[in-house]
């Protein structure tokens, strides 16, 4: 059996690991965004931040929900993503 909290720190590492995955999640935090948005915020480039989406996507980090868009998709944290981010800003505050 896998313990959850194993499971959250394999997800914070997985986006710790790559600046551009950590910049993404803090900028969709609480929010609902479109890509161009999260570049915005974020000082990445656009086709950077679509490679970066489908990447948390598909460790369920993040999810669109409106997937048969072809432009202005919503992406927003999945419960799993608010944790990851969570943990992410624990660690930070305790450094």
């Amino acid at each position: 059996m896998v313990d959850r909290s194993d499971e959250l720190l394999k997800l914070t590492s997985y986006v710790q690991i790559s600046k551009y995955r950590e910049k993404t999640l803090k900028s969709i935090g609480d929010e609902v965004k479109i890509p161009t948005n999260i570049a915005k915020d974020s000082g990445i480039r656009t086709n950077h931040i679509s490679k970066v989406l489908s990447e948390l996507k598909s460790k369920e980090i993040v999810e669109c929900i409106n997937e048969e868009a072809r432009k202005g998709r919503l992406y927003r944290l999945t419960d799993t993503g608010k944790d990851v981010l969570e943990t992410i800003k624990e660690k930070e505050n305790k450094e």
